[in-house]
């Protein structure tokens, strides 16, 4: 017999699983099982992140973690060390493969504090990925904000591809990604074809692409991947979204390898996500590397690498 719904008193799981809260500085974040993704992240009563209810997926990849590769793969083919491989196609309206496994994979809590979690899963073969990877993602709340630091190790027998990207919306809380403010400091920017695979790299400057110097986003469309990004002298590179007074903002910052920027205004996305966050994702790599090698890197058995990015509150 067919059940019309739940039974009575029956739990109901997530479509992102079990959910993790962790606070510290008037920072709380909401981190869920499911991809080992940041769900909800706020300083005070003022939300950084754009979030998603406990009970839907995430909207248009909100707070996922995307490995090992970013963006896209065109066709879903690519050729490793002279052997053709074929990846499922995820994106069907596309015809490519789109964003990794990761953020679809159940992760477990290795370690739990009440500012910090560490999460951990062992990514096994898929198709066209014959590799297996350890990852783990820790997420830690402090003065400085939300600081998370993804590692993946090889511990299979072949030498793997590897890249990752993440895929947080700034926001300011209010009103729509049009009235703020944007810096960030990319000196080139990658035109896509419609496929959003892309076709060629340019020059931003005299471009609505240029956003070196702090100017508003207005009714300017993106899913744009930025490069040529200059870091601070803390070896940082940081863009900044604040409120078209000045009044309030929000920074988000790379380390070491963060090479690529994708930024994402969502307009595709269903009301009420339309453009009310922009995505800015830190990337090591540019769509469509797993086909052109461009900064893909090589992680041979043993191997390990190390990313960082993070989040903090402007006044």
């Amino acid at each position: 017999m067919v059940s019309d719904g739940a039974p009575a008193g029956a739990v109901t799981v997530p479509p992102t699983g079990a959910q993790y809260t962790i606070a510290a500085e008037g920072y709380r974040a909401v981190l869920t099982e499911v991809g080992g993704g940041i769900r909800a992240l706020t300083y005070g009563d003022r939300p950084l992140l754009m979030d998603y209810p406990e009970d839907q997926p995430p909207v248009g990849g909100a707070g996922q973690l995307l490995i090992p590769w970013p963006n896209r793969v065109r066709d879903g083919r690519y050729i490793f060390d002279d052997e053709e491989r074929q990846l499922a196609i995820s994106e069907p309206r596309t015809g490519n493969a789109a964003h990794g496994f990761a953020r679809l994979l159940s992760w477990t809590v290795l370690a739990e504090e009440p500012s910090s979690i560490r999460f951990g899963v062992r990514m096994f073969p898929q198709l066209g990925y014959p590799h297996v990877l350890d990852l783990t993602a820790t997420y830690a709340l402090g003065r400085g904000g939300l600081e998370v630091e993804v590692t993946a190790t090889n511990v299979g027998a072949g030498t793997a591809p590897y890249g990752i990207g993440a895929h947080p919306y700034l926001t300011l809380g209010e009103g729509l990604v049009d009235d703020a403010v944007l810096e960030m400091p990319a000196a080139a920017w990658a035109e896509l074809d419609d496929r959003k695979i892309p076709t060629g790299l340019r020059d931003v400057e005299g471009t609505p692409y240029d956003f070196r110097r702090a100017r508003p986003i207005g009714d300017l469309p993106l899913d744009t991947p930025f490069t040529g990004l200059r870091r601070d002298p803390d070896g940082l590179v940081r863009v900044i979204l604040r409120a078209g007074d000045g009044s309030h903002g929000v920074e988000l910052w790379g380390g070491e390898g963060v090479e690529w920027l994708q930024v994402f205004t969502g307009d595709p996305l269903p009301e009420p996500y339309r453009r009310a966050g922009i995505a800015v994702e830190p990337m090591s790599c540019p769509p469509n590397a797993f086909e052109t090698g461009e900064n893909l890197l090589r992680l041979a058995p043993g191997d390990h690498v190390s990313h960082r990015w993070g989040v903090r509150a402007l006044s």
